[in-house]
């Protein structure tokens, strides 16, 4: 497993070592005793989209989650934006293309945004959780904010409502959370 730290705290960039040969390839996705930091992860789940469909930015208030996030099938451009407040990358972002045939991954620690742009036919993205989904405690932040300036690789995105609807950073800041 080849590991590499970002310059967000936590973020981590990680390229696990495929065997191949004649009948395919065999890789360890997640070991809880090679994993780079101490987590427990409680959810696992899949994501389905077609290309230009962007899900986030989201991140959880209460009870924030860590992610760990892989493309099983296809491309994403997946971002990252660090909103802890005591942190000293605070209200920066980095993306990473994290691509089924290089099987690689990103790990995303608790208090940072995170969201996707399917950039290749259709993805399926499955990412483990840290902490159960809350409904009531999910807030979305919208996808292009002025302030983030993030450069999605789309013009028109497939969105959900929520996605939408959601609010700008400068209101998410000033939400006591």
């Amino acid at each position: 497993m080849n590991i590499t730290y970002c310059e967000i705290a936590g973020v981590i960039f990680i390229t696990p070592e495929i065997l191949e040969d004649e009948r395919g390839y065999f890789l360890e996705s997640y070991s809880y005793k090679n994993f780079p930091v101490q987590t427990n992860f409680v959810q696992d789940n899949i994501s389905f989209s077609s290309y230009g469909t962007i899900r986030g930015l989201h991140i959880q208030n209460n009870k924030p989650q860590g992610k760990l996030v892989m493309a099983l099938s296809g491309c994403i451009f997946d971002v990252i934006v660090d909103l802890r407040k005591d942190s000293p990358t605070f209200k920066k972002w980095v993306s990473i293309k994290l691509h089924s045939e290089k099987k690689n991954q990103v790990y995303i620690p608790p208090g940072c945004a995170h969201g996707f742009c399917v950039t290749s036919k259709t993805a399926h993205v499955f990412y483990k959780c840290t902490e159960f989904y809350n409904p009531n405690s999910q807030i979305e932040i919208l996808y292009n904010d002025v302030d983030l300036n993030i450069p999605w690789p789309v013009t028109n995105p497939i969105m959900s409502i929520k996605d939408k609807n959601a609010m700008s950073l400068k209101k998410y800041l000033n939400i006591d959370n």
